[in-house]
């Protein structure tokens, strides 16, 4: 019994994966360095990676659903991220 599974789907577990083994091997990171200085850099270094591995997984989805998810729909969700980003800015 062979099981299949999409290659969006695939694609965005990868980069799920791919994100969380960076964010723990920073923290290892981190502890290892034993300096806040540093820690602060690597944690400021990891606040571009979040934010990109959303924008492409929600893309890769995006792209794997386009049949299946109406125009209307797909404004809702690119008009939701970029309120994330604003209010992740906002001060």
């Amino acid at each position: 019994m062979m099981i299949v599974i999409d290659k969006s789907l695939l694609a965005m577990v990868i980069l799920r994966v791919l994100s969380g083994s960076i964010e723990v091997s920073a923290g290892l990171l981190m502890l290892k360095l034993n300096s806040l200085e540093k820690a602060f850099y690597i944690n400021t270094m990891l606040a571009l990676v979040g934010p990109t591995v959303l924008i492409v997984t929600t893309a890769i989805a995006l792209f794997g659903l386009a049949d299946k998810i109406s125009v209307p729909r797909m404004i809702c969700l690119f008009t939701g991220i970029t309120l994330i980003f604003v209010s992740v800015n906002v001060k």
